[in-house]
């Protein structure tokens, strides 16, 4: 039920047919009896820079989830901004501060790290690489650096996305340990595709699988297909493994932390969700 007391999340992209947000949030507002709720709003970029102001311009706005097209360009119009975000160059939720000032954060890789870590597997000191440095590469980059990883190699097609993002994490970083150029997988803790290879059918393999060690977590983006044929091939050589929707039900509870809201587990959420 919607009030006039109600706390309104904009769900900020365009298009919003694909939108899976409101059906994990809103079940769980119901549930526990939280007076909010998330609402998507179709936002074309042209519109996105005056519609974000004026959207916090309102009496009852308490925050945004922002999504594609809008992760980086929202970067330019808050106010403050984490070092997740800045080292990921984009931006994915935005809450009002007391001061009236758009403070921003990032927490695709927040949620990747957290599945990681609730899954046992050590990060602090790890030895990671990541395959991928568009968006969600470079927002799981920013997290496994403030969670300690150790090493942290970058390989991206496009080598100048790579090394721009090594720049941005030695800017925040100086003491990490990063390398840019090979997808050579042998010898890491941690492996992680954060390519879209994976989503359509006949896609090659984004790492060489044999010199993937069976004591390596790996770690998959792709959601469209929860096993995919990157994380079949490595669950035959016996590696633990995170599937690509983990990501998602994972950063929930930090983005509830966030906003203020009473937090939850991605378990629960999983349980609540009207996916369908």
């Amino acid at each position: 039920m919607i009030t006039g007391t109600t706390k309104l999340i904009a769900h900020l992209g365009y298009p919003t047919e694909s939108f899976k947000a409101p059906l994990i949030y809103n079940p769980y507002f119901e549930k526990n009896g939280i007076d909010a709720v998330v609402v998507p709003m179709g936002c074309r970029p042209e519109d996105h820079p005056a519609f974000l102001k004026l959207l916090f311009r309102l009496s009852n706005i308490h925050g945004a989830l922002i999504t594609m097209p809008h992760k980086i360009s929202t970067m330019a119009l808050l106010d403050e901004t984490s070092t997740n975000a800045n080292v990921a160059g984009s931006c994915n939720a935005v809450r009002l501060g007391s001061d009236g000032r758009l403070i921003g954060d990032m927490f695709d890789g927040e949620g990747f790290v957290r599945g990681v870590l609730r899954k046992g597997k050590k990060v602090e000191g790890a030895q990671a690489l990541i395959a991928g440095a568009g968006g969600v590469g470079s927002a799981i980059a920013a997290s496994l650096a403030q969670a300690g990883v150790g090493h942290l190699a970058i390989f991206d097609a496009n080598e100048t996305t790579a090394t721009a993002l090594r720049d941005r994490l030695m800017k925040y970083y100086p003491q990490l340990e990063v390398t840019v150029g090979s997808a050579d997988p042998a010898g890491f803790d941690i492996v992680v595709n954060a390519t879209p290879l994976g989503m359509r059918r006949g896609d090659p393999l984004p790492i060489d699988i044999e010199r993937i060690s069976p004591s390596t977590f790996v770690g998959e983006v792709v959601m469209t297909k929860e096993i995919t044929p990157f994380l079949e091939a490595v669950r035959a050589r016996g590696c633990a493994f995170q599937v690509g929707t983990d990501m998602l039900f994972e950063q929930i509870p930090a983005y509830l932390e966030f906003f203020e809201f009473p937090t939850t587990t991605a378990d629960n959420l999983r349980a609540i969700a009207k996916l369908g």
